[in-house]
């Protein structure tokens, strides 16, 4: 019986040394190949911004009777929807990827317009796929089936090209951003800081609370913190929370993303369908996904919104508000959705620029530029990896600034390929293990063979 625990020791001793040998040899090639340069990814956020402001200008020098949106493709690269040969051969020319269509915009402007003219249905949503030609209509679980039949029969009055399509949960305003901010109403989360020129507030959702909302910075209403100055919903869904002290304070440029970390903001632009974008949230913290359409109106209980920006991102009550960027970028406010970031959903977006326009204001930022609407470069602030982080315990309107990162694992340490030198230690003590075994079971055998002839001797 002994002999036999002695075997498996030996056999599980061999079996982790030949294991060490092969992670220490990893993470020593890992080290080797990161010194090399590595290869950009396909797409940067910054390439998908640029990339869709090319498009856009392309498809507005076309005009809207021989062009139906644009996109970034999976590449970067930007494409846009033509309805003939002649338009897509100018869109080559300007080495962007043409896609030639059946419907032009004005079509498919025409089409919303319809929708907008048919009775309201609460629970309804509709935006525009510019890669398919289509028009989706969705509906959650709330709307009736003698609705849903109404709204089908005026999409076939307009056209094959209008798709209906049922969707899970409800479409709900997620009012419950970066971080906490609460009233009366509920709790929201703080989106971005931004200023007149002389006072400084947050840019928030419309429909976390009308003019005149208190807001505070704790559960206990201990510490106030501004109070909604300026509000538009629905119709649109923005408003301002200007600050008691009227600034923001230090950090104002910055927006949290959990986990003590941050990302400066250095400008604000409109987002393109394929970006890939971040939301940040008080309640699901950092989650990422991609804009798939533009020019979005959701039929929430409350009222109608237009001309919002719809992602696959997931978000959750109280989450309204918050920031959507990307690689340093403002692009949205979070509205609402359907959905949960267990099983997924759409969330709709406020586009920044449309606020800030529409408000007289221009966003707190680390290089600022004059104009509301600012283009500055993007600056990478943080990792690309950051989905489901939790938020930070910041004041609103402040957040810690980017640090190192937290909650490693003990393999993503060992794996991590700056680490030649603990390579080379796993590789020695696994070679030192094997070793040790082999001695081991020699001596053991020599042993057991002086007491096997001893009995003999003499």
């Amino acid at each position: 019986m002994r002999h036999a625990r002695r075997r498996v020791v030996r056999r599980v001793t061999r079996l982790a040394a030949v294991g060490g040998l092969l992670l220490g040899g990893g993470m020593v090639a890992q080290a080797a190949m990161a010194s090399e340069t590595p290869a950009a990814p396909a797409t940067t956020f910054s390439a998908a911004g640029t990339a869709g402001d090319k498009g856009a200008a392309l498809a507005a020098k076309l005009g809207t009777a021989r062009s139906a949106g644009n996109w970034v493709d999976a590449e970067g690269r930007p494409v846009v929807a033509v309805t003939d040969e002649r338009a897509a051969a100018e869109v080559r020319h300007a080495g962007a990827q043409a896609k030639v269509v059946g419907h032009s915009m004005n079509e498919l402007k025409s089409a919303t317009g319809a929708l907008r003219s048919a009775p309201r249905v609460t629970g309804t949503a509709w935006a525009v796929d510019y890669r398919t030609n289509r028009i989706v209509v969705s509906g959650d679980r709330t709307v009736s089936s003698g609705d849903w039949t109404r709204m089908t029969q005026v999409a076939s009055r307009i056209g094959n090209f209008v798709t209906m399509q049922r969707t899970e949960g409800r479409f709900t305003t997620r009012l419950n951003g970066a971080q906490p901010i609460l009233s009366t109403g509920g709790r929201c989360s703080a989106g971005f800081n931004v200023t007149d020129g002389q006072r400084e507030f947050i840019l928030t959702a419309g429909h976390c609370g009308p003019t005149g909302s208190i807001w505070f910075a704790d559960g206990q209403g201990t510490r106030q913190l501004g109070a909604t100055v300026n509000s538009s919903f629905p119709g649109g869904d923005f408003s301002l929370v200007q600050y008691d002290t009227g600034k923001a304070g230090e950090g104002a440029d910055v927006v949290a993303v959990g986990g003590g970390k941050g990302v400066r903001i250095t400008g604000a632009a409109d987002a393109a369908v394929g970006q890939r974008v971040f939301r940040s949230g008080s309640t699901s913290g950092l989650r990422d996904g991609q804009v798939t359409a533009l020019n979005a109106t959701v039929n929430y209980p409350e009222g109608t919104v237009t001309g919002l920006i719809q992602t696959n991102v997931c978000a959750e009550p109280g989450d309204s508000g918050g920031p959507m960027f990307s690689e340093g970028i403002a692009l949205g406010i979070t509205s609402g959705g359907n959905g949960d970031c267990t099983t997924g959903g759409t969330t709709f977006f406020q586009p920044v620029t449309k606020a800030l326009a529409a408000l007289n204001v221009r966003l707190i930022t680390a290089t600022p530029s004059p104009g509301a609407a600012q283009s500055a470069a993007p600056t990478p602030a943080t990792e690309a990896g950051q989905s489901g982080m939790t938020p930070s315990a910041a004041q609103p309107g402040f957040s810690a600034p980017v640090t190192g990162v937290e909650g490693e694992t003990l393999l993503a340490r060992l794996t991590d390929p700056r680490n030649v030198g603990p390579g080379l230690l796993v590789i020695a003590g696994s070679v030192i293990a094997l070793i040790a075994t082999r001695y081991i079971r020699a001596e053991q055998d020599r042993k057991a063979y002086q007491r096997y002839y001893s009995a003999t001797w003499g």
